[in-house]
């Protein structure tokens, strides 16, 4: 720390990312990235060709050449994309450079220190570090013993309200009617429901920001239309919300997504049957890898995500974590009290999870 940091921020503990080692190849189970390459229609909008890309990019690169001027700051074709795929208008989108963006714009507009938030204490690192870092009250409330959110916790509460839905790192999700009991609740607080992982077996609750002007949506490219590397997130909200978020932008960082990374998001948003596919698989994989890791007598939670937690009796979480990384996986631990026995595994292809299953085997072999 250099003598020249401010002293209110002396004391925050940044957010860890999951960690990107480059000393060997690894099967990638951490950080809950997608196995399958982008839609194929990516490609084709950026580098041109005859497969279906936009009729002005028919020369290959001719986007990249534009790299030189700057990007839509109102990034309007991928809004209207986004719009377009949920029913709702483009004025009531943001794109922003990952959701994590998105969810700090958030928290900088609509937070201070005489407007706490209340999010689950065991959920997405970034919340606390971002209550932090612009000096808002959190509320961090347990969950249930089962790993649930208890909705009672946020009903009426008369704060902010931040819920990752379904739940990280558990996987667990509420269904729409819970989240709409929350959100009529509060009708003077801002309720933001993270759907990060909605793709995988969740239900978005988008069609709700029509009839409550209080609700907030975010969600990412990163999982779903695996584009982790483009850094794309966005909310959805009433046009009024939208329009406190863009302030936050145009203060900030007017052109905050890349040429690039808006025609890589338009491409993947509109290419539905490639989308559906690959969740599809996802969900189809993890089924299969939660019934292999629970027949070898683990506790797997009931994941509607693109990850699975789980525990073994037979080994703890920080050793299974560091045995399977000498094996060449990665997979993601925690030393929080309440979560230190799991682990968190992404879902790869059905080739990773084979894998992952049999070394799994042998370690519990060895143990015996």
């Amino acid at each position: 720390m250099s003598r020249f940091l401010s002293g209110k921020f002396a004391a925050i503990e940044p957010y860890t990312p999951g960690e990107q080692p480059q000393d060997r190849s690894y099967i990638k189970l951490n950080t809950n990235e997608n196995p399958y390459p982008p839609s194929p229609k990516v490609f084709e909008a950026i580098f041109g060709g005859n497969g279906g890309g936009e009729k002005r990019l028919a020369e290959p690169g001719a986007e990249i050449d534009k790299l030189r001027l700057y990007s839509d700051p109102e990034v309007r074709e991928l809004s209207e994309a986004i719009a377009g795929f949920y029913h709702i208008s483009p004025e009531q989108v943001l794109v922003g450079n990952g959701s994590d963006e998105i969810l700090a714009f958030a928290f900088l507009a609509f937070g201070d220190d005489t407007k706490p938030v209340r999010f689950p204490a065991v959920s997405y690192g970034f919340y606390p570090v971002f209550a932090r870092l612009f000096g808002i009250s959190a509320e961090p409330a347990a969950l249930r013993e089962d790993f649930t959110i208890d909705p009672a916790d946020y009903i009426g509460c008369g704060r902010n309200v931040v819920i990752a839905n379904p739940n990280a790192p558990t996987g667990i999700a509420l269904e729409p009617a819970q989240i709409e009991a929350i959100v009529k609740s509060n009708p003077d607080h801002l309720v933001i429901i993270d759907e990060a992982y909605v793709d995988f077996g969740g239900e978005s609750v988008i069609p709700l920001i029509d009839r409550y002007d209080n609700l907030m949506v975010v969600q990412t490219f990163s999982k779903s239309r695996s584009l982790a590397g483009a850094r794309l997130g966005f909310a959805a909200a009433c046009r009024e919300i939208i329009s406190d978020m863009n302030k936050m932008k145009f203060s900030f960082n007017p052109y905050n997504v890349n040429r690039l990374s808006i025609l890589a998001g338009t491409a993947a948003m509109k290419d539905r049957p490639y989308f559906e596919r690959c969740t599809a698989a996802i969900r189809e994989t993890r089924e299969e890898t939660a019934a292999e890791l629970r027949r070898m007598g683990f506790t797997v939670l009931p994941s509607k995500a693109n990850f699975l937690f789980a525990k073994s009796d037979r080994i703890g979480g920080g050793e299974y974590f560091r045995q399977l990384k000498e094996r060449g996986i990665l997979v993601r631990h925690w030393d929080k009290p309440e979560i230190r026995d799991y682990v968190r595994i992404t879902v790869g292809t059905p080739q990773d999870m084979k894998t992952l299953c049999r070394v799994t085997e042998e370690l519990l072999a060895e143990r015996i």
